[in-house]
């Protein structure tokens, strides 16, 4: 335990008690709601509250809503909400909006948008974050660093807010050895106690520290919190080999907060169902399919009275399991994240293939390939493009079997080859992409 993490934790809880606790007393609520599930009151209270409150304050609901029912409220997407931005606003915040917090998405993989949300939302969302962190080891103060590609300008924070975070930038922007190396030194240099990193960061970090023989003993990370594309079972196993720590699983974005996390080193993700309701539904309709299937996740946050987000198409698609408990509490867990439809890829008979598959292929080929990415162009043909390490030693054939094996033996796979790959804004590498109109 660490002297600056004791220091912040006192601070924090001391100015906390001054105003009753309440920022305690709603983190440990969270907690308690993650664990335990929700009574069926409080999911249709909440989300009462929230679709009468859009039919009142929002232009968009109030002029498209008949009913203050679910299933008549439409299924949006991103882009949806950017196209009628200014209807959805909430007519109680709008005299006030530049007072509202901002979360932004950089857009690396889609559109850019920004959502405006009140200070209520903003405690829920900050609470939200501790809780799903502490169920997982997290102590309030501990060092972390934020893997990122931090642009100055843009998503940098300041050097108070750093400080008052114990948060460091850890830049990604370059994911070569040499960047690999400082990234290593600063992680041990600083006593960087919790990496909160996107799966293929880790991903690249843990192969390098395991290529180089890096004992990690006696660094002071703890905890590894990954975020984004689904993280694959080899790197979680890889991970927890070299950093002797098992890592963490979640589910979320910028617009919304986490919406779900991984609990006790499990596989699968239990949903917050405290803070959101969860829909699955079809691939080519707004109707709900069976847990167990492949479909939409949906998602209605409780919330966000700024802008009210119900039944927000998040994009991304994923398997879904909810059962009562003996108490008659609700709960709700991922079985499986496929990740967003644009970098959901499909073999030769249709099948949908996890962003894991691609992941471990690269991982199977650690040493031989520095990035490698794959791109569906038809159902039955894909564009692989490779950055080796050395092209002339590559064995080709054997890249392109590894990848037949999940796409199909009939698979058309053309190889391009390329100097470089470039790491998403957001610090995200998309291993694959769909640009298959047919499944799009």
């Amino acid at each position: 335990m660490q002297t600056g993490e004791v220091i912040r934790r006192i601070a924090f809880n001391t100015l906390d008690n001054l105003h009753g606790g309440r920022l305690q007393d709603l983190k440990e609520t969270c907690k308690s709601e993650i664990v335990n599930g929700v009574t069926p009151e409080y999911a249709a209270r909440r989300q009462d509250k929230i679709m009468a409150y859009a039919m009142k304050q929002c232009p968009f609901y109030r002029d498209n809503v008949a009913e203050k029912a679910l299933s008549a409220f439409p299924v949006q997407t991103k882009s949806d909400f950017l196209a009628r931005y200014e209807a959805i606003l909430s007519d109680e915040f709008r005299p006030r909006r530049d007072k509202l917090t901002r979360l932004s998405t950089s857009g690396s993989t889609g559109t850019p948008f920004t959502v405006l949300a009140d200070s209520e939302k903003m405690d829920h969302v900050y609470m939200n974050f501790m809780a799903v962190m502490e169920l997982n080891g997290f102590r309030l103060g501990m060092k972390r660093g934020e893997f990122r590609a931090w642009i100055k300008g843009k998503n940098t924070i300041s050097a108070w807010k750093s400080f008052k975070n114990n948060l460091k930038m850890i830049d990604i922007s370059n994911m070569g050895d040499a960047s690999l190396e400082a990234i290593c030194d600063r992680i041990r240099r600083e006593r960087i106690q919790v990496l909160v990193t996107y799966s293929s960061a880790l991903t690249a970090l843990a192969s390098y520290v395991n290529r180089k023989n890096i004992d990690t003993r006696k660094w002071a990370v703890e905890m590894i919190f990954t975020m984004g594309e689904a993280l694959p079972q080899a790197t979680k196993e890889l991970a927890a080999d070299v950093f002797h720590t098992v890592p963490v699983r979640s589910y979320g974005n910028n617009e919304n907060g986490f919406v779900a996390v991984s609990l006790d080193g499990a596989d699968d993700y239990t949903i917050d169902l405290y803070h959101y309701q969860v829909e699955i539904l079809a691939l080519d309709s707004d109707d709900p399919v069976p847990d167990g299937e492949l479909g939409r996740i949906v998602v209605t946050d409780y919330y966000n009275r700024a802008f009210p987000m119900i039944r927000y198409d998040t994009g991304d698609t994923g398997k879904i399991l909810r059962w009562t408990d003996e108490k008659g509490r609700l709960h709700a867990k991922f079985t499986e994240i496929y990740g967003r439809r644009g970098s959901m890829l499909y073999n030769t008979a249709g099948e949908p293939l996890s962003i894991h598959v691609f992941m471990n292929v690269l991982l199977n080929f650690e040493g031989v390939l520095r990035q490698a990415k794959c791109i569906q162009t038809e159902k039955d043909a894909y564009e692989l493009y490779l950055n080796p390490v050395d092209r002339d030693t590559l064995d080709e054939n054997a890249v392109t079997a590894a990848y037949r094996r999940y796409l199909g033996d009939d698979a058309r796979i053309t190889v391009f080859y390329v100097e470089d790959l470039p790491i998403q804004q957001s610090g995200k590498t998309m291993v694959c992409e769909n640009h298959c109109q047919a499944y799009l």
